[in-house]
């Protein structure tokens, strides 16, 4: 059933589909009004979430009171889940869980990572393609492709309306333009009462800021030949994982669009020499070589994950 929904809502928004033309505005120039609308305007979305493991109903409200960022996600079906924003502390409320807050500038579940990048950074490894324009939520839109230089990830097409500027639907394509997930409005409102609606958030009293580990330096004896252009490293840990008597060393990458892993730790030798499995964004590739294992994980197609992997030199004196 999962499944049909699934090709049912993409099908229907296939016909949403514009005929190409040209804009008065540059795409790159659109993208960057999107950004900014998102994080600057007081509105609420509601919306749904697409992929080939269901559908997700949620609700977002965003609001600007003196400089400061106040937004509340909430998912419309099932047990209560919350994600409240006060400025830079975003706390998090999950039936059978402890609440716990941490620091950020965004709430990250809340819209499609390709909202808030610097667009003009990026211009170097992704093409933005104006499409023309089509109607979502009933309201006209400008459609944008943002599409990778090479073929070693994945690409958007954003529906951004024409009067908010703010994304009224986002679909992540995979490299043979088959839709991975889809982010569509169903419908949103814009103004004063959303901030009205939100100014119960600095009455309340949040979880605390939790602690997170001291970063320190570690040195690796690994490390990969090949990643796809514009990657950089931004993080490396060695810690020991649950159920595990050995550490794993793990170098974390990013673009500034999408994320992904390298984990090396060691093995025996009875481990698959290599296995690979894709769900919806995200990519787990993961080889035996020299009696270690090597796992890529992240928002990577699979062609990708297995290149990265098969390119890590590894240093048997260490």
């Amino acid at each position: 059933m999962k499944q049909l929904w699934f090709s049912v809502c993409l099908m229907a928004g296939s016909l949403l589909m514009p005929t190409i033309a040209s804009a008065d505005t540059p795409p790159i120039a659109m993208l960057q009004e999107m950004s900014s609308a998102s994080q600057s305007l007081n509105y609420e979305l509601s919306y749904i979430n697409v992929n080939k493991q269901g559908i997700d109903s949620l609700r977002y409200r965003h609001a600007i009171q003196d400089k400061k960022t106040l937004a509340q996600l909430l998912r419309m079906d099932g047990p209560r889940t919350e994600i409240i924003q006060r400025g830079n502390e975003i706390s998090y409320f999950e039936p059978g869980f402890d609440s716990f807050t941490l620091s950020g500038e965004h709430i990250v579940d809340a819209l499609p990572s390709v909202v808030f990048p610097d667009f003009e950074k990026l211009s170097k490894y992704y093409n933005y393609i104006a499409l023309g324009r089509a109607r979502v939520a009933d309201r006209p839109c400008q459609v944008i492709r943002v599409v990778p230089r090479d073929s070693s990830r994945y690409s958007y097409i954003i529906w951004m309306d024409e009067a908010t500027k703010l994304p009224m639907r986002i679909d992540l394509l995979d490299r043979d333009g088959e839709t991975l997930e889809q982010f569509r409005v169903i419908s949103f409102a814009v103004g004063e009462p959303i901030q009205e609606i939100l100014q119960g958030v600095l009455k309340l009293s949040l979880p605390p800021l939790l602690a997170l580990p001291a970063k320190t330096k570690v040195d690796f004896s690994w490390a990969p030949r090949w990643l796809p252009e514009g990657v950089t490293e931004v993080s490396r840990s060695r810690r020991t994982l649950p159920n595990m008597d050995t550490p794993t060393e793990s170098r974390l990458y990013t673009d500034g669009l999408f994320s992904f892993s390298i984990n090396v730790n060691p093995i025996e030798k009875d481990t698959p020499s290599e296995q690979s499995l894709r769900q919806g964004r995200r990519t787990v590739h993961t080889e035996a070589r020299n009696n270690v294992e090597i796992t890529v994980v992240g928002e990577l197609p699979p062609s990708t994950a297995k290149r990265i992997a098969d390119s890590i030199v590894l240093d048997p004196a260490k």
